[in-house]
């Protein structure tokens, strides 16, 4: 049987994969595992519950609050939240758990729940196959007043969104910022929060119904942002996506600033700050082969990871680094969160365009980044990818033939049955012609 945990919690189509039984299910063996670790030892255990406005939300939330009550947990509920702001609360609340009801970018139809252990921190791969193991085991079930009660908290956006302005370096005053919210989580701390800061934000996609996040808006979608930030004269847009965990920028011509820029401009800022701790940053491969260059010229360290923001994390948590992220959009802020907060990240970005008077056009081209080309292979023996030899020796070939100024990566795909070639190089005249003819001789070696 497939994991029911995948790289970002359990997901799937409200009410056919992901349905009412199995929150329920899922939150009860959440609890059960916690317990036995001795998370609640000598106090009634709390859960921190939001979600974001998916119509599926509604009932996906009231089985996971009954689920943790049932097993006596008392539950803090706060709404619509971003996914960041449910790992803060957890945090500075003290709760043993922190769930949240999100697909993320995802369309509107999916779901999915995902889980915070104390302190705001994802749960770690083995807790998640406990719990697996213990959903729909027989228990004993609390009575009487040992079942949890559950009360709301209309405080916490608030206190979220004082978090969030107290960790900028400077104001923002006399920026006008575009703000897609993607109608989704933080459609109403997002222009909140930049307002606070001294901002003038003109907010689009900022009308949730349950049923359009996501739809052609948010970080995925940048046609309406692009346009709205020309149309308004605004000096930057800012992308979220439905939970608010990433985000992707706009300068005031309409050019995309997208995750390697802004990780580059922010490490620099932290940089003169005496804030990024060792120097480095931490990406993954996907990234652009630009962002390592200029770090290597502004002198920051880059470590690479694999694809996916848990491995970024453990190399930050592992080199006790600060910030880190991913081409999406997706950055990590140690000092100032758990996990990726994409108005955090806003804040931060736009802090240092208003503190250096400059346009964000300028200051992302501190990253100026090589033409990118992909092609996916299908039909593939993927397993071989990286161990043929005749394959082995054209990466080589190519890499050689690029030099320092291209970069090849092939890898499986994790999820498909097909190899992804990854070519970047000084034209994408050249990184077209370089990425198939690795194509040609990846159907030709590992076709079936």
């Amino acid at each position: 049987m497939a994991r029911l945990f995948g790289t970002d919690g359990v997901r799937g189509t409200a009410n056919v994969d992901l349905t009412a039984e199995l929150a329920l299910d899922v939150s009860v063996a959440a609890a059960h595992v916690l317990a036995d670790l001795g998370a609640f030892a000598g106090h009634r255990p709390v859960a921190v519950v939001g979600r974001d406005p998916r119509a599926s939300g509604e009932f996906l939330e009231a089985a996971v609050v009954a689920g943790l009550a049932s097993a006596g947990v008392d539950v803090v509920r706060v709404g619509v939240l971003p996914t960041p702001a449910i790992a803060y609360l957890t945090q500075t609340l003290q709760a043993d758990l922190g769930v949240m009801l999100s697909a993320s970018h995802n369309p509107m139809p999916d779901n999915g729940i995902k889980f915070f252990a104390r302190g705001g921190v994802k749960l770690a791969d083995d807790l998640e196959d406990a719990v697996e193991r213990r959903m729909r085991e027989s228990w004993q079930r609390p009575t009487g007043a040992d079942v949890g009660r559950v009360r709301e908290d209309d405080t916490a956006a608030r206190r979220y969104v004082d978090h969030l302005v107290a960790t900028l370096p400077n104001r923002l005053d006399g920026l006008h910022v575009v703000l897609d919210c993607a109608n989704g989580a933080a459609f109403e701390v997002a222009p909140d929060a930049l307002r606070r800061a001294g901002a003038e934000v003109t907010a689009i996609h900022a009308e949730p119904d349950g049923r359009n996040i996501n739809d052609n808006c948010g970080s995925t979608h940048l046609d309406d942002i692009r346009s709205a930030v020309v149309a308004a004269g605004a000096d930057a847009g800012i992308a979220l996506d439905g939970d608010a965990d990433r985000c992707l920028a706009v300068a005031a011509d309409g050019s995309v600033v997208d995750g390697d820029q802004i990780m580059g401009v922010i490490a620099l800022a932290m940089r003169d700050a005496g804030t990024l701790h060792d120097n480095t940053l931490v990406a993954t491969v996907m990234s652009n082969l630009g962002l390592r260059l200029a770090m290597h010229e502004q002198g920051v360290d880059l470590v690479e990871t694999a694809v996916g923001d848990r491995y970024v994390l453990e190399a930050m948590l592992a080199g006790g680094f600060t910030l880190g992220g991913e081409q999406s959009g997706h950055l990590l802020m140690l000092d100032h969160a758990t996990t990726g907060d994409g108005t955090l990240t806003a804040l931060h970005l736009l802090a240092h365009v208003a503190s250096n008077r400059t346009s964000l056009a300028d200051a992302a081209a501190v990253v100026k980044r090589l033409p990118q080309v992909l092609v996916n292979v299908p039909d593939v023996d993927k397993s071989r990818a990286q161990t043929d030899a005749d394959v082995i020796a054209a990466v080589v070939a190519a890499e050689k033939g690029l030099g320092e100024r291209g970069r090849v990566l092939l890898r499986p795909s994790g999820t498909e049955q097909l190899v992804r070639v990854m070519v970047e190089a000084p034209s994408a005249e050249a990184a077209q012609q370089v990425a198939d003819q690795l194509a040609d001789v990846v159907r030709a070696r590992l076709g079936r």
